[in-house]
């Protein structure tokens, strides 16, 4: 991508990876997501052989997820009603099919690496699964009354021929032989031939030696039936001969029943070279397209990245597929693959990371720009060792929080990863937030998560408040269940051990509620300004029946209650209401009785 000229006024309009928005498209992030993560985890399970197997078995589900992709997206295009619906359906389509095009290409090369003879019929197969121009044409003619009287007979036959499905191809004659019995003997001798073609074999039944001698034997049986004028007689059956003899100009003949010059390249191989070497390929390749092409128009995009892979220039395809595909998800997951078999290990770039990592990194980050495909660039960003813990860092700050089940299922990843800083962020946030909603109960449940002892101060601090207020606690489940939190900061120790004391007031374990309240105000657990309401809550315990203040305790409370009134300057004692002083002069009432009932009780017990 061109380098903008700094003296230039334009302005460049950056957007967003849109496939990403496309609903047909999810399944193919989600569905590959597990693919990818099962080849990262198979890493050590296999060796020679059988993992080369695997690598070809994993390359085979990626592409029968893109297929399924786009045959979910052709059904989309068709029920779509809107124009340009359509429109944006279909070239998705015709992205996806070249996609899975030169996948498929690439497992043939480099996954599978097929060597000369299986080569060959691996590229028939890629011929025949890609190029569908002409299967409606197929179709109508064998559906017809009559296929040998039908216009387009010839045509099929020849497809057949030039992708070689020489089975099929017979099959149609069969009927040309029975239908017009003056071409009973061409019919026969061409059956003859078709049969007889030697084919390489998928396992090691024949050498590449006894293949070509076959094949040479073949060639010149065909020659001699062409130079007799066996088929003199019917133009349709001597071009075919010609196709079998790799006639350049017969094969051209049918560019139209092609439509591309890789389908080209196939045939010509087919019937000239059967036992290509791979090598070999960069040299047909760029002669086929040269021919097919015939300077009448220039190689598209998709010509150019197949040139690459049959020039076996693994960097070249994965380069021009980042130019000239829509979005990462192709480049990111094959390099993947490729790198698994071991083919780009030499390749670093220039600023530290290697292809595989950079691809992996921007197709993740890609993902977190969605609402809920995030999730997966979670797992991407695990498999780059170099980069990835950085990346997610940056990008799991940036997911907007807006539920509580969002922000839980994001501190998890956090948490799972070690991610201190990040998990103390989240939980800042939604505390934050919850406070911000008057959501007590969760605020402190989020602080107490963040280890942030200022934050629980905080909302202790207001869990107080109200309770003065309102003269009861919110949130009590919480509260009862702090357990060691509770030590996080002194004012969150005082709002549990507080809450304590009333449980224990409610259970009327009064002893018990007497010796915490005074803790708190002695061991200066609770703030000074809480002290009256702490000493207010001592009446109730100070008026009962049987005496539970000590002459000590009683003592202790009230230097708490001389404390806190010396501790107020003359100007603040005037300001203080009526009911204040009223409260403090009933303290001293019920301190002094309580004394009082003590030291009798207790000069009653001694005198016993």
């Amino acid at each position: 991508r061109a380098r903008p000229d700094p003296r230039s006024s334009c302005v460049f309009v950056v957007r967003k990876d849109q496939d990403i928005y496309i609903q047909t498209l999810r399944k193919l992030f989600n569905e590959s997501h597990g693919i990818f993560i099962g080849l990262q985890r198979s890493e050590e399970e296999f060796a020679g052989k059988s993992r080369k197997t695997q690598l070809v078995q994993v390359s085979k589900n990626y592409r029968s997820v893109i297929r399924a992709c786009m045959e979910d997206m052709h059904q989309a295009a068709v029920s779509a009603r809107d124009p340009a619906l359509h429109s944006q359906y279909s070239t998705q389509v015709s992205i996806l099919s070249a996609m899975e095009l030169i996948w498929n290409l690439c497992e043939i090369l480099f996954v599978e690496a097929a060597v000369a003879g299986p080569l060959l019929l691996r590229l028939l197969d890629w011929v025949r699964l890609h190029v569908c121009d002409v299967d409606n044409m197929v179709r109508e003619v064998l559906s017809s009354e009559n296929p040998s009287k039908h216009e387009l007979f010839w045509n099929v036959v020849d497809v057949f021929v030039l992708q070689g499905r020489m089975d099929e191809a017979r099959h149609l004659l069969s009927k040309e032989a029975s239908a017009n019995p003056t071409s009973v003997n061409m019919c026969r001798i061409l059956d003859d031939l078709m049969k007889k073609m030697p084919v390489p074999s998928l396992g090691n039944t024949q050498t590449l030696t006894e293949m070509e001698l076959k094949w040479q034997h073949w060639h010149e049986e065909c020659q001699r039936y062409l130079q007799d004028g066996t088929f003199a007689s019917n133009s349709h059956m001597e071009s075919i001969c010609k196709i079998l003899l790799g006639d350049e100009n017969a094969i051209l003949e049918k560019k139209e029943l092609m439509t591309t010059w890789y389908h080209f390249l196939v045939t010509r191989l087919l019937y000239s070279h059967p036992t290509v070497k791979p090598m070999e390929l960069r040299f047909y390749a760029q002669s086929s397209m040269d021919l097919f092409l015939g300077g009448e128009s220039s190689p598209e995009p998709l010509d150019t990245i197949l040139m690459a892979a049959f020039e076996f220039e693994l960097h070249q395809v994965i380069k021009e597929c980042s130019i000239a595909l829509s979005n990462w998800w192709f480049v990111a997951h094959l390099t993947d693959l490729l790198d698994h078999c071991k083919l780009l290990q030499s390749h670093n770039l220039y600023f530290g990371s290697n292809m595989r990592e950079f691809l992996l990194l921007e197709y993740a980050s890609g993902l977190f720009s969605h609402y809920s495909l995030w999730q997966l660039g979670v797992d991407y960003f695990d498999h780059c060792p170099e980069y990835g813990r950085v990346y997610l860092e940056l990008h799991i700050e940036r997911i907007p929080l807006n539920t509580e089940q969002k922000a839980l299922k994001v501190l998890r990843i956090c948490e799972q990863r070690q991610m201190h800083e990040q998990v103390r962020s989240i939980c800042k946030i939604m505390a934050m937030k919850a406070l911000r909603n008057n959501r007590l109960g969760s605020a402190l449940s989020w602080s107490i998560r963040a280890k942030d002892a200022a934050f629980a101060t905080l909302i202790s601090d207001r869990f107080l408040k109200d309770y003065c207020e309102k003269g009861c606690f919110s949130d009590l489940d919480l509260i009862d269940n702090l357990g060691p939190s509770m030590l996080l900061s002194d004012r969150l120790t005082f709002l549990g051990k507080y809450r304590e004391f009333h449980r224990l007031y409610g259970e009327k374990r009064f002893s018990e509620a007497a010796k915490l309240l005074l803790m708190l105000m002695t061991a200066h657990i609770a703030p000074c300004s809480f002290w009256m309401t702490l000493l207010t809550d001592a009446l109730p315990l100070l008026e009962q029946k049987e005496v539970i203040f000590s002459a000590e305790q009683t003592y202790e409370l009230m230097r708490c209650l001389e404390d806190l009134t010396a501790g107020k300057s003359d100007k603040q004692k005037f300001q203080d209401d009526d009911v204040e002083t009223m409260k403090v002069e009933m303290l001293r009432l019920a301190l002094a009785r309580n004394l009082a009932r003590v030291i009798v009780k207790e000069g009653t017990l001694e005198g016993s």
